[in-house]
C-alpha cells in the first residue's frame, strides 16, 4: 500500500470556521476541520485496499496548521501512505489552499473489522 494517495476537498464556509466550531474566535478555516479533512483524505487513500467488512480507525494525529484561510477558500487535503505495518498504516498529510500549504503532519490509522470493533464498544 505504500505510496497510495487520497485527497479530500472543501470550501471554507461559516460551518467550518474557528468561530463556529469554537476553536477560536475568527472566521477562518478551523484547525479541527483541517484535521478532519486530512483524516478523510487518509480514509480515501485506504478505501480500495480494504476487504469487505473492514474499515479504519484513527489513533494518532500530529499536525501543524501554519496559515489561515478565509471564507470562500478552496482547501485540499492529501494523504500518502508512507508505512504499512500489518494493520497499522502511517500517512504523510498536507493541506493546501491553491498552491499555498496551510498544514502538514502525520497520521496513523489501524485497519479493523467494523462489526467486531463496534461489538467491543457496545
Amino acid at each position: 500500500m505504500t505510496g497510495k494517495t487520497g485527497t479530500a476537498t472543501t470550501v471554507v464556509t461559516d460551518k467550518n470556521t474557528a468561530k463556529t466550531v469554537k476553536s477560536g474566535s475568527l472566521d477562518v478555516f478551523a484547525t479541527p476541520m483541517m484535521v478532519a479533512l486530512m483524516e478523510e483524505a487518509a480514509c480515501n487513500a485506504l478505501e480500495k485496499s480494504l476487504e469487505p467488512g473492514q474499515t479504519s480507525v484513527g489513533t494518532e494525529v500530529n499536525i501543524k496548521h501554519i496559515a489561515a484561510s478565509p471564507l470562500g477558500a478552496n482547501i485540499t487535503a492529501t494523504a500518502e501512505i508512507t508505512q504499512n505495518e500489518g494493520r497499522k498504516i502511517t500517512f504523510l498529510l498536507r493541506a493546501s489552499e491553491g498552491e499555498k500549504e496551510i498544514g502538514s503532519g502525520t497520521h496513523v490509522r489501524f485497519i479493523v473489522d467494523a462489526e467486531k470493533f463496534m461489538q467491543k464498544i457496545n
